[in-house]
């Protein structure tokens, strides 16, 4: 499952940038930089933190305060 979310990641986060530089550029007009940017932003929150998880290496049970 993680080779199938790095690729999405990268291309949401592709997806959210790029919008902004053709805007710039004079490319690209603003309500579709609007909508691109808002879908990969959407899609980069969704698909990133499902491939990027973190070890948690002890518990909560174990630890003494």
């Amino acid at each position: 499952m993680q080779t199938l979310l790095k690729p999405i990641s990268y291309l949401a986060l592709i997806a959210t940038i790029l919008p902004a530089l053709l805007y710039m550029g004079g490319v690209m007009p603003l309500n579709a930089v609007q909508l691109t940017a808002l879908i990969g932003t959407v899609a980069w929150f969704v698909a990133t933190p499902l491939w990027m998880g973190r070890n948690i290496k002890v518990d909560a049970d174990q630890v003494k305060i």
